[in-house]
């Protein structure tokens, strides 16, 4: 469950949106958001897409370019919902640690299977605290329908971050909290469970090619 359910939500927007060449629709609010949307499609294909990079070189490469657009830890934070607080100081180091690299080692291969899937930015929307920029993707050619993804963005210390990615209506974050929760209710309220489990998955994935 846990694997499927990071593969739905993120597939679509980590390797599709990132992966994508930004097509700015429109002038409205927002500018340093779509910007961000803009600068991180551009970066993932001409640093990921590349055939003759290392694997080694392209998760250092994913690595950097996740953790300088995404809000990792406060996704992270957020995703372990109330089971933060019952974490103990080692337990947070750790997941946190796990979360970025189970992340990157469930999708850095995927850039491999980039095909020119394209991005267009339609609109941008802010509440004052959260700009939405909305976007679909789509491969030239192909009759099939646009992917509907939504980009959450906050400032993060004056810099804009990507904080939730909602594919198709269905919030990357929220499914994450659902999930892990899940994990630890199953297990008598442990965080240490869920630790067990990302453990497991990250090495099965880093091993993974």
């Amino acid at each position: 469950m846990l694997q499927r359910c990071l593969v739905m939500p993120l597939g679509g927007a980590v390797l599709l949106g990132i992966c994508a060449l930004a097509t700015m629709a429109n002038a409205d609010s927002g500018t340093d958001a779509r910007s961000l949307v803009e600068s991180l499609a551009d970066q993932a294909v001409h640093a990921l897409t590349e055939e003759d990079v290392s694997r080694g070189e392209r998760i250092q490469r994913f690595r950097e370019m996740f953790t300088g657009h995404f809000a990792v830890n406060a996704i992270g934070k957020w995703v372990l919902g109330p089971n933060w607080r019952r974490a103990t100081p080692e337990e947070r180091d750790e997941y946190l640690n796990l979360f970025e690299d189970y992340i990157i080692a469930a999708y850095v291969d995927r850039f491999a299977q980039y095909t020119g899937e394209e991005l267009r930015t339609l609109k941008t929307t802010s509440d004052g605290t959260t700009t939405n920029v909305f976007t679909e993707i789509f491969v030239p050619g192909s009759e099939s329908k646009p992917i509907r993804v939504e980009w959450r963005i906050q400032d993060a210390d004056g810099t804009p971050k990507i904080v939730d990615l909602v594919v198709e209506g269905v919030s990357m974050g929220t499914t994450l909290r659902s999930d892990f929760g899940s994990i630890i209710r199953r297990q008598g309220g442990k965080v240490s469970a869920l630790l067990e489990v990302l453990r497991e998955k990250a090495e099965e994935l880093k091993k993974a090619g």
